[in-house]
């Protein structure tokens, strides 16, 4: 199983990346999710792969969901820096690669997912369905308007999702 997850580890961290748009915050669900992998193998009838990108996908999704919790906690006027700036997200969006972030971000969570699966890590749409656990045709959908909407955000002037 170390081979395996070793030879899966820059997938699983491009994947990651895709969802999270930060290095930092990939590394950490990537860390998470190996320790979630280490605890809990797979089933014998399930690949290491689709259980690593499942693993990874909830993750995220629990990651996402306490981290929302936290922002409303911490919303509080008294409780706010200002004029806080984070000099490497600064950096990141004056490159393509930023922008190409802020386009994957504007996409609903599925879309991206979708996109990620297929377009970035180079996922059949049938193993990105079992992953996903949705139908083909689902995928084939979202995939095309993650597509559509991407190209309408470059399209746009100030590069926003019309």
């Amino acid at each position: 199983m170390k081979t395996e997850l070793t030879t899966l580890l820059p997938a699983l961290r491009r994947f990651a990346y895709s969802l999270t748009g930060s290095m930092p915050d990939a590394d950490d669900l990537v860390q998470n999710t190996l320790l979630r992998i280490l605890k809990s193998p797979p089933p014998e009838d399930v690949p290491l792969v689709k259980w690593a990108f499942k693993i990874c996908r909830n993750q995220w999704i629990d990651d996402y969901r306490s981290q929302k919790v936290r922002t409303l906690a911490t919303a509080k006027p008294e409780l706010q820096a200002e004029n806080y700036s984070d000099g490497e997200a600064d950096i990141i969006n004056d490159i393509t690669l930023g922008e190409v972030n802020q386009a994957m971000n504007s996409l609903s969570d599925e879309q991206r997912e979708v996109l990620s699966l297929i377009a970035v890590q180079g996922m059949s749409y049938s193993e990105a369905a079992d992953i996903l656990a949705i139908p083909t045709g689902t995928i084939m959908s979202r995939l095309a308007r993650a597509r559509a909407n991407m190209v309408s955000f470059f399209k746009q002037p100030n590069g926003s999702m019309a």
